[in-house]
């Protein structure tokens, strides 16, 4: 029997993940796999840059455009999804492709994930009442008080996984980060990991290009369709939350786009500084390095 081979291909926001994942599924004929966080969900396609139906070229794929706005995800789910979803198309195929850049979800999937408690939805729901109505900065301090630890070291513009943390530490009854073992699991199967990098300049370039194309595309009539439910944690991301600032009167249109640019390259220098991990310390995976241009 061959061996089975997972390719992942990951790399900064704009540099070029999805083409490079249908170019590959088509000569490889196999399937793609989405990680990325905000794909999942349907009717938010131009903000979270999903290939369009001609774009697909045919490929399926898999985990995109498959939750309603209102539904819940985390890493541990996509891990046991794609592990599942990736036994199957490993039962008719040789390869298989994930394709994205939520690092947490493609960690998840290459080294594994903790196992944390299931959180009640009487819970969620009433923690996100709670932070709906009291704001960021006091979901922050509930972190604070439950999980210091956590509260140090995590991103404070990431309001989806301070929710988390705050939830499972609820839910547990004990800190988020005392559940966390950082033991890697090992696949039955070999992994590929291929990063775009390039000149940061042109990777910014690419952004600036890309948000302009999404307002041709109409990410603004996006975004008013969806303004009536801002306060859904999935519509807490670049690209929404400016233009839902723009439509309360707090900026103009010519601002909110600028701040876009501006949030999506903050967004891509973090993520360069997780795969620059990936690049210099992970001796468990084949890593290649692959290069964006203009």
């Amino acid at each position: 029997m061959a061996e089975k081979t997972l390719i992942v291909i990951t790399g900064p926001t704009a540099s070029g993940k999805s083409a490079l994942a249908i170019d590959m599924a088509r000569q490889l004929d196999t399937e793609i796999i989405s990680a990325d966080s905000r794909q999942l969900y349907r009717d938010i396609p131009i903000v979270t840059a999903q290939p369009s139906e001609p774009e697909r070229q045919g490929i399926k794929h898999h985990l995109m455009g498959c939750l309603s706005l209102t539904d819940y995800y985390s890493a541990a789910k996509f891990e046991e999804d794609a592990l599942r979803i990736i036994d199957e198309i490993f039962r008719q195929r040789d390869t298989a492709i994930v394709c994205g850049g939520s690092m947490l979800y493609i960690d998840a999937l290459c080294y594994g994930i903790d196992e944390l408690p299931t959180v009640p939805e009487v819970l969620r729901n009433a923690l996100a009442i709670l932070h709906h109505e009291k704001g960021d900065s006091w979901l922050l301090e509930r972190l604070e008080r439950l999980d210091p630890t956590t509260a140090r070291t995590i991103d404070r513009n990431n309001i989806k996984r301070i929710f988390h943390a705050v939830e499972i530490s609820l839910a547990a009854g004990k800190p988020y980060s005392s559940l966390l073992t950082g033991k890697r699991k090992t696949r039955p199967f070999n992994i590929r990991k291929i990063i775009l990098q390039g000149e940061r300049e042109t990777l910014f370039s690419r952004i600036n290009r890309r948000v302009e194309k999404m307002i041709e595309n109409g990410l603004i009539e996006e975004a008013r369709r969806v303004y009536p439910l801002r306060g859904l944690n999935s519509l807490n991301t670049v690209g929404l939350k400016e233009l839902f600032s723009y439509f309360d009167g707090e900026m103009t249109l010519e601002t909110a786009i600028a701040r876009i640019q501006k949030n999506t390259r903050v967004f891509a220098k973090k993520q360069l500084t997780w795969l620059a991990r990936d690049i210099h310390t992970d001796s468990y995976i084949k890593t290649e390095i692959f290069p964006f241009t203009l």
